[in-house]
């Protein structure tokens, strides 16, 4: 079976979102595409000590300025289109209540017939986590675990009742619940959090960072669930953050998902035969405007399919 292919929206700030997002979204769908994805940058601060990923001295993107809420995004393209999945990759769940998250990741999944996929992580920067002021940085795992378990009641049925560190649900009634259980899912870049998603989530959310580094990754994740006695499967959904050229790139060193079409391709068909459930591209970085993107996700994904991807 082919690999699902799927397309990032454009959340970035030289996009119109109210225009572009249900634009982008009813032509992937259009074109093939499967599902549509967002993710979270919740600020861009102006002065920090902090770099990009954590790292010191690695600067944030300027793409960082102005990105759309997740969840507003998604809301766009469920009412623009009918089959495509809406998926989250990443949300970082920490910087929001947990009980307020649950009820509009039901109610999204609601509205649009059971199309969300709940991509979770803890997130990295320490702005965020400030501005949020739910709680602390350092806590970001325990609130990780609250946030799946709150999901997992508000989503199950009523009376609903909880009591965890953030969270007091006094037997209530909570809906609307989701069309179907939704799928949660973790990106997992440590072994702690690792096993947070062999016991408690639904999937795994890799980064494409070179098919023989995701491989041993996916090898050593599905050793950990067979240690810890998992028996249902972990789905699988492929993040490609795409440096995408109209000109072959020819430089050295040249990195995983960088340069034209067929450069791209290419390393798709690598990560493709790890044998993951789904993969998506994210081209709006590299992308000038809306029409940029639709074409050139138009030709990527004939491509794809012209290669047996």
């Amino acid at each position: 079976m082919a690999t699902r292919l799927g397309l990032s929206l454009p959340q970035n700030k030289q996009y119109d979102i109210g225009r572009d997002v249900p634009d982008v979204a009813r032509a992937a769908e259009e074109m093939g595409y499967e599902s549509l994805w967002v993710y979270e940058r919740a600020l861009f601060p102006e002065s920090t000590t902090q770099g990009l990923y954590g790292i010191e001295g690695l600067p944030w993107p300027d793409s960082y300025r102005g990105v759309a809420h997740p969840l507003v995004t998604l809301t766009l393209a469920a009412a623009a289109t009918h089959r495509a999945r809406l998926g989250t990759s990443v949300l970082v769940a920490p910087l929001h209540v947990p009980f307020q998250l649950a009820k509009a990741l039901a109610s999204l999944d609601a509205a649009s017939g059971g199309r969300v996929v709940a991509g979770l992580g803890t997130g990295w920067s320490l702005d965020e986590y400030a501005a949020a002021g739910i709680r602390p940085f350092e806590e970001r795992g325990k609130v990780m675990d609250e946030v799946i378990e709150v999901c997992r009641a508000v989503w199950g049925p009523d009376p609903v009742s909880y009591e965890g560190r953030i969270t007091k649900i006094y037997s209530a009634a909570v809906s609307p619940k989701p069309a179907r259980p939704i799928p949660i899912l973790l990106a997992a870049t440590n072994r702690t959090a690792q096993r947070r998603l062999v016991d408690k989530a639904d999937g795994w959310l890799p980064i494409g960072l070179g098919a023989d580094v995701v491989a041993a990754q996916w090898r050593e994740l599905q050793d950990l669930a067979a240690e810890r006695g998992r028996t249902t499967p972990l789905q699988t959904v492929l993040r490609v953050n795409a440096a995408y050229t109209a000109k072959a790139y020819d430089g050295p060193d040249r990195g995983p998902f960088q340069g034209n079409v067929d450069q791209i391709i290419a390393d798709l068909a690598a990560h493709a035969e790890i044998g993951l459930d789904d993969i998506f591209v994210d081209l709006q970085g590299s992308t000038r405007d809306a029409q940029e993107l639709k074409d050139v996700a138009a030709e990527l994904y004939t491509a794809a399919r012209a290669a047996g991807i």
